[in-house]
């Protein structure tokens, strides 16, 4: 590796670096699915993109759109319920999806489908009030993926029945 680009490496992490100290300004949810970041992005992936995409206003949107890491940060965060919203015209295109919901929804009391016109396969995951907190795609998902989330993250029942 020439010298130039050890100096270029370095003065990448850095930016990286400034770009993720500057960037604690949060959006909301619905700002984030129109950038096209979807999920629970953790902030340690969006430094993992920034090491194959050059587009520093990309990466700092994303850390805009992140949660921080930690031990288990991920493991402490659950939901009231679900709302897994799919097209069922599209359906026929994700079999995992279409098996979970025949065979392993009523597992899950809190969980609701809902069929929206050309809406991606994706889980609404729902706060105590009902409210919508975080939105995440599931196109790619197998069905064990699915319940093991929904295990983990779903609380099995909820004092509020309006889901």
């Amino acid at each position: 590796m020439g010298l130039s680009n050890i100096y270029e490496a370095v003065l990448f992490i850095v930016i990286i670096s400034a770009v993720a100290v500057t960037s604690k300004e949060q959006l909301s949810t619905r700002e984030c699915e129109d950038l096209g970041f979807t999920g629970l992005a953790l902030c340690s992936d969006c430094n993992t993109f920034a090491e194959y995409v050059k587009d520093q206003e990309l990466v700092a949107d994303c850390l805009k759109c992140c949660t921080e890491d930690s031990d288990d940060s991920m493991s402490k965060i659950t939901y009231s319920g679900a709302i897994l919203e799919a097209c069922m015209r599209k359906l026929v295109f994700y079999p995992e999806i279409v098996g979970f919901i025949e065979e392993e929804k009523d597992k899950f009391p809190t969980v609701r489908v809902q069929y929206v016109f050309n809406s991606p396969p994706k889980l609404i995951m729902l706060d105590e009030e009902g409210q919508h907190k975080e939105t995440i795609r599931i196109d790619n998902w197998k069905r064990e993926h699915m319940l093991q989330f929904l295990q983990e993250k779903v609380k099995p029942t909820s004092a509020s029945a309006k889901i």
